[in-house]
Formats: C-alpha cells, structure tokens, sequence
C-alpha cells in the first residue's frame, strides 16, 4: 500500500480575477501552481494537479508545469465546480492510506507544512487530518483517508468535501499564523498580500 497521493486542483476558472489567471501569478520567482506542484513532489509523496480539459487557462497551467514529476489529469467537466477536480483526484489516487488535498491557491503554505501533515496523519490514518491556524481555525490542507476516497469520487457542485468530512471526527494539525485560510482569490486579495510580505 503506497502512502499518500497529494492532489492539487488547480481546474476552477479564476473568475474573481477580473481576467488574469491567480494561478500563474508569481510567488517566490514563479507562478504560484508550479510552487505548490514543485513543493509537493519534493514530499516525495505522488502528485496528481487536475487542470481544465479545455479553455483559456488550460495550456498556460500546462505550461508552467512542465519537467515536474507529477500527474497530470485533465477535467472535461471542470464546469460542475470543485467537485470535478475530488472527483477525478480520487478516481487516480490508486491504493493510497489517504489523499492530501493542496489548494493551490495559498502561497504561505510551505514544504514543512506538507511534511509536518504527512507524519501527523501517518499517527493514525484512519481519520480525516486538517490543517489549522494557531487560533485553532480549520482550513487547508485537508488529508482524506482511503475508506472516504469512494465518498469523493461521487460529490457534486461547487461545495467542496465539507460534506464529506460532516459527522467524521477529523483531527487538526496547527500551522504557524494564518497560513491555514490564506488564499488569494481577488486581485484586492493579491495586493494586501504584497504588501504584507513588502512591509
């Protein structure tokens, strides 16, 4: 049994973005979904980053992934939301303890971080792992167990697997500040972080 598939959905539209791609933003000299594929294939865990089959944004984050060692898993149904992406994520795991979700979009999040997941869900892989803020605020990543992976494969909407997680008794694992619910989805949120690092 392999340990655990890291999924990076990395398929939605980035309509808040009045036109530009958040996920080809550059954080730390290169575009923010490269960070994040780069930072989890140095886990060393498998990584799968779902991407739209088609459309605007598609070659460009096909692109910016190019030579990572990872899997790449284009989404015909990008259109049904955040669900399509679990969906195909699960569907490619294969036979793993758990399945790491990594939303692509938070630039705090670091490989210690990842590292640091991975061992605390290893203690006891039979149970959902969030990350959280030191103010004890779940967030993300989300580590999933292989018996809720099914779940996964069948949501739908926008909604995300909170439903998933409903009525499970999910441990948390607390990252330094706020790098736990920090993501950027407006170019408002964009320049606030900016100048947060600047300061």
């Amino acid at each position: 049994m392999a340990g655990l598939a890291i999924l990076i959905p990395a398929a939605g539209a980035s309509r808040r973005m009045h036109g530009s791609d958040k996920l080809l933003a550059e954080v730390d000299g290169q575009p923010l979904l490269r960070r994040a594929a780069a930072m989890a294939a140095r886990t060393g865990e498998r990584v799968i980053v779902t991407l739209p089959e088609s459309g605007p944004s598609a070659p460009g984050r096909r692109a910016a992934l190019i030579g990572l060692p990872l899997q790449i898993v284009p989404v015909a149904d990008a259109h049904d939301g955040f669900s399509a992406s679990l969906r195909a994520g699960a569907d490619h795991a294969g036979p793993v303890e758990g399945l790491m979700v990594l939303m692509p979009d938070m630039p705090d999040i670091e490989r210690e971080d990842l590292t640091l997941l991975i061992a605390a869900f290893a203690e006891d892989p039979t149970r959902p792992l969030r990350a959280a803020t030191e103010t004890g605020v779940e967030g993300h990543p989300v580590i999933f167990p292989r018996r809720l992976l099914q779940e996964l494969r069948v949501l739908t909407g926008d909604r995300g697997a909170r439903v998933v997680l409903e009525g499970e008794s999910v441990r948390t694992c607390t990252l330094p500040g706020d790098r736990a619910i920090l993501d950027l989805d407006t170019p408002e949120d964009w320049d606030a972080w900016r100048r947060r690092h600047e300061d």
